[in-house]
């Protein structure tokens, strides 16, 4: 099967440059180690050769990362685990709900900010993948050019349709290699076939067209049913949905995971999930009357609103606050142009002592 290249990565894998390459325990990436490795020692590469795998923790399948130990052994190459250290992706999104909470109550920003990743905003990606695999590299191979590998293809998302074979990071150290872009899935399952291995379990024992996290943002609806037929994740099913309903976010969006698999909670947590339904439509009601003029721009105000804005503030943060049971201040209109007042004050003095 034919390995789409680029004249920079030929000439990188010549002169022997490390390549990594990142496995998540799925088919795409499966099958971009077996294949990279196999070109690497067809030409000769000489370089260091290692596999990367981000943990997500308790998000991630139970089989994931013996799947990426299973392919490492085969080829004789290190498998370097990467974990965040303050917890996991189930730990970021608790985190990311709290801090909301905490900014909202404050008029720190003036509207809920969700909870959950979403495709616009994969920090989930960003924070837990990307930047400490970048990172590490760095580290591992200090004042070195490095070849970055994934498994991506274009079959898989309008977005990944339009990336290229392979591109230069912003700092000019890592080179990202996509050689498997143009592939098909029946490809992909013949490579891991041809090596005498088997694809994530996911696959043919649940039924899923993608292995990533469990329930993964940008899941589709059958692959989110598939995910709830297997019993161990059956908590972190509830744990997702026990979130939803603190929250009012939706898992993606306009769908809830807990509408998924409601045969999976019991009588209280589908009563509050029905609750957070009902709570999140309000709060898009009311929140619809905030005007863009009056929202905050990269987390700070840009004037002191008019006293009909304030008040209109004033009336949806009451609404809200009672929704959610917050301990909320600046309520009223005096107390809201005041807090806008103290951040635009902040924010003046945080640009003069960040001038020469």
């Amino acid at each position: 099967m034919f390995l789409a290249s680029d004249p920079q990565i030929t000439s990188m894998i010549a002169a022997g440059t490390p390549v990594a390459i990142g496995v998540s325990g799925g088919k795409d990436s499966q099958a971009a180690v077996l294949s990279v490795f196999e070109h690497l020692d067809r030409v000769g590469h000489a370089g260091s050769r290692i596999l990367v795998h981000a943990d997500l923790g308790t998000v991630e399948w139970r089989a994931s990362l013996p799947v990426c130990q299973e392919l490492a052994d085969h080829l004789g190459s290190e498998l370097v685990v990467l974990r965040r250290r303050r917890g996991d992706l189930m730990d970021r999104w608790e985190s990311r709900w709290q801090s909301s909470v905490t900014r909202y109550q404050d008029l720190s920003t003036v509207t809920l900010v969700p909870c959950w990743s979403t495709p616009s905003m994969r920090f989930c990606t960003s924070e837990m993948k990307t930047h400490p695999i970048d990172a590490m590299l760095k580290r591992r191979f200090p004042a070195q050019p490095i070849i970055n590998v994934t498994g991506v293809r274009r079959a898989e998302s309008r977005r990944r349709a339009r990336l290229t074979v392979a591109d230069l990071s912003s700092d000019g150290r890592i080179w990202n290699w996509r050689p498997i872009l143009d592939w098909s899935e029946d490809e992909v399952f013949a490579c891991i076939a041809r090596h005498g291995l088997e694809p994530h379990p996911a696959y043919r024992q649940f039924g899923m067209s993608r292995v990533s996290c469990r329930f993964c943002i940008m899941s589709s609806l059958p692959d989110l049913i598939a995910a709830t037929r297997q019993g161990e994740a059956h908590p972190l099913f509830r744990h997702l949905v026990s979130l939803e309903c603190r929250s009012g976010f939706a898992f993606q969006g306009a769908r809830w995971l807990g509408e998924v698999a409601p045969q999976l909670l019991d009588r209280t947590e589908r009563e509050q999930l029905a609750d957070a339904k009902l709570r999140a439509a309000k709060r898009i009601e009311v929140e619809s009357t905030i005007t863009a003029d009056m929202l905050y721009v990269r987390g700070w105000p840009t004037r002191v609103l008019s006293d009909r804005e304030a008040d209109t503030l004033a009336s949806v943060r009451r609404v809200v606050t009672d929704l959610y049971g917050f301990r909320s201040s600046c309520l009223d209109r005096r107390s809201i142009q005041a807090r806008y007042r103290e951040l635009l004050s902040l924010r003046q003095s945080k640009i003069a002592r960040s001038r020469p």
